[in-house]
């Protein structure tokens, strides 16, 4: 066979590899960006990144003599029309010291609406640090017309924060909550007894 006659094959050969190659990559940056978004949730847990609390299961052990200041902040995005708001606008808690406080949410709409509340802090920083115990933040929350819930939040500041570059400064924490409509199917059963309690001493 001449070497013209073996061009068109190889040639052919090179543009299907191309073309398998074209499409692997674009096979590919489906999958990242299928995974991006729980991937940039659990780098936010673990790193604190973008004001994103800790969720732990257990106290602080360690209570320093040195106090924090913090604030609250509550929203509510359109599709709700609730009446949503913290009991205490802020505390001063030791660092490291377990507390309670408490949010109230009213449904003022004249059907059952569902919602689940995101959360930051800032700054941002001090996210890490910001470990959350209880919250109703991380389930889903059903009121009916006219129901009013009290909505408990435990946390602590952990007192890592004292010796980070970054935090060891800082004196104001904001814990910001906006509440989100959700889909899904209205409850029968009634709401009754509002959020758990804490039954263990802090």
């Amino acid at each position: 066979m001449s070497e013209d006659a073996a061009a068109p094959k190889k040639q052919g050969r090179n543009n299907g590899a191309v073309v398998m190659m074209c499409l692997s990559f674009v096979f590919g940056m489906g999958a990242m960006s299928y995974a991006a978004v729980p991937l940039y949730r659990i780098f936010c847990q673990v790193t604190g990144y973008n004001g994103t609390t800790q969720r732990v299961d257990q106290v602080s052990s360690v209570v320093l003599d040195r106090k924090m200041r913090v604030t609250f902040d509550a929203n509510v995005a359109p599709g709700l029309q609730w009446d949503f708001k913290p009991v205490e606008r802020e505390v001063n808690p030791k660092i490291g010291e377990t507390i309670q406080v408490n949010f109230t949410a009213e449904n003022r709409s004249n059907e059952t609406q569902r919602g689940q509340a995101v959360f930051n802090v800032t700054p941002g920083e001090a996210g890490v640090y910001f470990n959350k115990v209880q919250c109703f933040c991380f389930t889903e929350t059903d009121l009916k017309p006219g129901e009013k819930l009290d909505m408990p939040v435990v946390f602590y500041i952990d007192p890592e924060i004292v010796k980070a570059v970054e935090s060891k400064n800082i004196h104001t924490i904001t814990l910001s909550y906006t509440f989100y409509p959700k889909e899904g199917p209205k409850p029968v059963a009634s709401n009754e007894g509002g959020a758990e309690k804490i039954e263990k001493k802090l």
